[in-house]
């Protein structure tokens, strides 16, 4: 059953990907919406290097 975590980590990587765009756009905390995203995209990549590695 890979596809629930294969879900989350898609679901995380867009959602990383919506917060880099959202750091440009807004005029307070860009920094830390852009961290944000940077770490949603990493959490979002080690779900499927540690959770459905065989």
């Amino acid at each position: 059953m890979n596809i629930v975590p294969f879900i989350i980590a898609l679901a995380i990587f867009i959602l990383g990907m919506f917060l880099f765009g959202l750091a440009f756009s807004v005029t307070v905390f860009q920094g830390a919406i852009f961290i944000a995203g940077i770490l949603a995209i990493s959490l979002a990549l080690a779900i499927p290097f540690h959770f459905l590695r065989n």
